[in-house]
């Protein structure tokens, strides 16, 4: 018998389209399952059970034909042209009112793109961010829709259903017009390489100065997932440090090469925060760690040729001799590290005041983006929308819900009174850290830009009145002034006093 009632389509049916489709059928939705390559199509339908209320389909035209009116269409393909195939698709088969939602990673400019031209037709259009990934689809992602309202309370019932669920209420919101949904994803993603950079550097810190063991790594990273640095970055981590390869017998983190990829959503991030002129150097620093990472021969070679702290023969980096949690003695070690070794606690605080100032630097691109590009975020919401599901959740994200209910308008995390005093207290930790990465020949970008980034924020007056001077000297670009208003040039060939 023909079916025309289901409730939504889902096209695409890789690991996240699939896992979403049963997710919706879990909490009692009737979907509608397609995928162009019909063998993957028919892959899924044959792990169906009877009871589950999915059905797949062969053809766009009988998936579109099965649907309950208005329409529910989700597309859950590759970004790029394959989402713009998909919509050419479905154009002409779908009519006024109907509902297209694109759930992949799809940059936020062609989300306004496809938004602007499916309004022409009648159609609605919601670009929705999804995190947590396998997981996360089948038991309860994050949500980050944006478009049309009224199409979103279409869909709302579906999303709430499906959605993670923190604190007593699902990890989904609308967030707002046009492509609101997909710039929040992406932001998310950007804070989620600067979180990454920084707890690889915490790695690093103890593996290489403190010669922590794997066994200890994931002991620590346990221990902290239990308090302020309650989150799932740190929860995995320490699973990671656990797993051991079956075949060799070895700690697998020990066999997987030093060269991070990326899907390009952090870059992204940095391209907009550059056009909009707001500062998130954490994010771009992890972005360009990534880069670097793949240059493992010049890496190598450089390894031989370039000589780390107390080296002189290029012989590569010593390593560390102590398998305590606080550094003892070590051949060539700083005067620094000689009167204050750094701890594990020293690590965990840095870390922490690492991982709140690049939250800030992402709330502030999502402030300035709201203004910029007519979203109107409500930032207490995206935060509530990152408590559970997402890859980024934390329990600091419970603190920022209630900095942006209390202040919506507050420029700045660190602009808070509570926020600013975690990140204050924990200083001397961050520069001890960074210290020790120093002394040693350990590279910790990420905590170095944070302090840095923490050090310019605080102070008002940066020598960047010289670096005026320098564009009114060979530019004439003009500069202002402390103690007159208006702009001013001065002709700096012509000597002080002179006609």
């Amino acid at each position: 018998m023909k079916v025309t009632g289901n409730d939504i389509g889902m096209i695409g049916l890789g690991v996240m389209g699939s896992n979403l489709a049963l997710n919706m059928a879990d909490h009692g939705f009737s979907v509608a399952a397609y995928n162009r390559t019909e063998a993957v199509t028919r892959e899924f339908a044959a792990q169906l059970r009877p009871e589950q209320n999915v059905r797949a389909y062969y053809t766009l035209d009988e998936l579109v034909a099965s649907l309950a009116r208005p329409r529910r269409v989700m597309i859950m393909v590759k970004a790029g042209g394959p989402v713009d195939a998909v919509i050419g698709g479905l154009e002409t088969l779908l009519d006024p009112e109907d509902i297209v939602i694109d759930g992949g990673n799809s940059h936020f400019t062609d989300t306004e793109r496809r938004g602007r031209s499916l309004a022409t037709k009648g159609l609605h259009f919601l670009g929705v961010g999804i995190s947590g990934g396998e997981a996360g689809a089948r038991r309860g992602p994050s949500m980050m829709p944006g478009g049309p309202e009224e199409a979103y309370q279409a869909v709302r019932p579906i999303f709430e259903a499906i959605a993670a669920q923190a604190d007593g209420g699902p990890c989904v919101a609308y967030l707002g017009p046009g492509a609101a949904g997909h710039y929040v994803k992406m932001v998310h993603n950007g804070i989620e390489y600067g979180l990454m950079q920084l707890i690889a550097e915490s790695y690093a810190l103890m593996k290489e100065v403190l010669g922590l063991s794997n066994e200890e790594l994931a002991e620590v990273y346990a221990e902290w997932n239990e308090a302020e640095l309650d989150s799932y970055l740190v929860e995995i981590t320490s699973a990671i440090f656990k797993r051991r390869d079956v075949p060799t017998g070895f700690y697998l983190i020990d066999l997987i090469r030093g060269e991070a990829e990326q899907l390009g959503t952090g870059m992204w991030t940095s391209q907009s925060a550059m056009d909009l002129r707001v500062p998130i150097p954490n994010i771009d620093i992890a972005v360009s760690m990534r880069n670097l990472s793949a240059l493992d021969e010049e890496r190598r070679q450089a390894s031989m040729a370039l000589a780390g702290p107390g080296e002189w023969g290029g012989e590569g980096p010593s390593q560390p001799t102590s398998g305590g949690r606080a550094l003892g003695g070590y051949a060539g070690a700083g005067r620094a590290l000689e009167s204050h070794p750094p701890t594990v606690d020293t690590v965990r605080n840095a870390l922490f005041a690492g991982m709140v100032i690049t939250y800030a630097q992402g709330f502030a691109l999502l402030r300035t983006a709201s203004d910029a590009l007519g979203y109107a975020l409500h930032l207490a919401d995206v935060a509530s929308v990152w408590r559970g599901g997402c890859i980024i959740r934390s329990a600091l994200l419970r603190q920022i819900k209630t900095v942006f209910e209390q202040s919506e308008g507050t420029p700045s995390l660190l602009l808070d009174r509570e926020a600013a005093g975690l990140v204050a207290e924990r200083r001397d930790d961050l520069v001890g850290a960074i210290e020790a990465g120093i002394s040693k020949g350990v590279a910790v970008p990420g905590l170095m830009t944070a302090l840095a980034y923490l050090d310019a924020y605080r102070v008002q007056w940066l020598p960047s009145n010289l670096i005026q001077a320098q564009r009114d000297y060979f530019g004439a670009h003009g500069y202002r002034r402390l103690d007159k208003e208006g702009t001013f040039h001065t002709d700096w060939l012509v000597e002080e006093g002179a006609e």
